[in-house]
């Protein structure tokens, strides 16, 4: 009936649980209770409705409300139980030989408050903490078999980069234009949604905008925005007609068993003008820096001031990652399950790069009344700098 083909390696989740009980013992914490679907896919392979409970010194247990049979068939943990009601959840942990925790993790970073109310009534001889930061450190670093799933979703943004020339003509709308590609994203197997961690933050499939919309801001932590079709979701494509002699940006997430590339690719309808086709050639300028720089130990905020430096000193400062008090300040992210992971190429972040690590490395400039240019790639972090994943071309595209 179910799929498992595609479940995640038994070996994957013990190495993981493993790392986070190593984490869990050096902060004195108890357990960790998991519940947010990205975390518990991580660990527990399955995003049914459920509770997974990972003490520091015992196998973990899944406590599955919905769906019990599916959640057996996808996840590998050894001890899986049903939950009638999380009333319940502790006299499962006792019957089930666990001891209580006296500090519990749970993710409060993403955690709504009523629910946290709920837990705490629940485990009242327990201290409640986050443990959002370790569990983002230990997803950060990808095994070999997380990297293959990223390369391989990397390909599919190469051939969806590739498939736009046969959609895009003068006079189609953005959201046209949008409508074709996602179309063909979902043939090769894209999920359809894009996860994202920080609260409020929404992205369906990515940004495709062309000329002045490319360049109107919105409330995404992103330094593109766009029209949108409405104010109730006011980015991305909206239905403007696409003009000659724009710049169109298409920015998609591709995302293939869980597991997401991005990528950014500046196409358009006859020749641009000198001046953004140089200012493109500068981003690339700033990619292959941090490229040649982003290794192990080296902190991720100082390659953000190295691109802004290298940004300056090419003229563009005054466009880069946005206009004014209210641009973003990063020029790349890490990726995996969600699309805004550790390690952020941001201002002032102390975290050092580790191999093994994924980035989405975003150089971008935006010209208010005109659009943006840039280039976007997927990239994992090795002992010799950045090992890009995708490779469709990347100069801008005339057609």
């Amino acid at each position: 009936m179910f799929n498992t083909d595609l479940n995640t390696p038994r070996s994957e989740l013990e190495l993981r649980i493993e790392k986070l009980q190593v984490k869990l013992d050096e902060n004195n914490i108890n357990g960790a209770l998991i519940l947010q679907k990205a975390d518990l896919f991580y660990f527990a392979g399955t995003i049914q409705d459920a509770h997974l409970y990972v003490p520091c010194d015992n196998d973990p247990i899944l406590m599955v409300y919905k769906d019990l049979e599916r959640a057996s068939a996808e996840s590998s943990i050894k001890n899986i139980v049903p939950l009638k009601n999380t009333g319940q959840i502790c006299s499962l942990l006792h019957d089930n030989g666990y001891a209580l925790p006296r500090i519990l993790g749970m993710e409060l970073d993403i955690l709504p408050a009523n629910l946290y109310f709920n837990y705490k009534n629940l485990f009242e001889h327990a201290k409640i903490i986050d443990i959002s930061h370790h569990l983002r450190l230990i997803r950060a670093v990808k095994s070999a078999y997380e990297i293959d799933l990223i390369q391989k979703s990397a390909h599919l943004s190469d051939l969806l980069a590739a498939c736009v020339k046969n959609y895009l003509h003068e006079g189609i709308t953005e959201i046209e234009l949008a409508g074709k590609i996602e179309a063909r994203a979902r043939k090769l197997g894209h999920q359809g949604f894009v996860r994202m961690r920080l609260w409020g933050s929404e992205l369906h499939y990515g940004h495709l905008m062309a000329g002045p919309s490319a360049a109107v801001p919105s409330y995404l932590s992103s330094p593109t925005g766009g029209t949108g079709v409405s104010p109730a979701y006011s980015q991305s494509a909206g239905l403007r007609l696409i003009q000659k002699h724009e710049p169109v940006l298409v920015d998609y997430v591709f995302v293939l068993n869980g597991y997401m590339s991005d990528h950014a690719r500046i196409f358009s309808l006859g020749n641009l003008s000198d001046n953004l086709i140089r200012a493109h050639e500068a981003m690339l300028k700033v990619q292959a820096m941090v490229i040649r720089e982003a290794k192990p130990k080296v902190k991720a905020g100082k390659l953000y001031d190295m691109a802004l430096e290298l940004t300056k000193e090419l003229g563009y400062e005054e466009y880069f990652m946005g206009v004014g008090d209210r641009r973003i300040r990063f020029v790349g992210h890490g990726i995996g399950l969600e699309l805004d992971e550790y390690p952020f190429l941001a201002k002032g972040q102390e975290l050092e790069l580790e191999e093994g690590m994924t980035i989405a490395l975003e150089p971008k400039l935006i010209f208010p009344g005109k659009g943006v240019v840039g280039i976007e790639n997927t990239h994992v972090v090795t002992d010799e700098g950045l090992k890009q994943l995708t490779h469709f071309n990347e100069k801008i595209i005339i057609l």
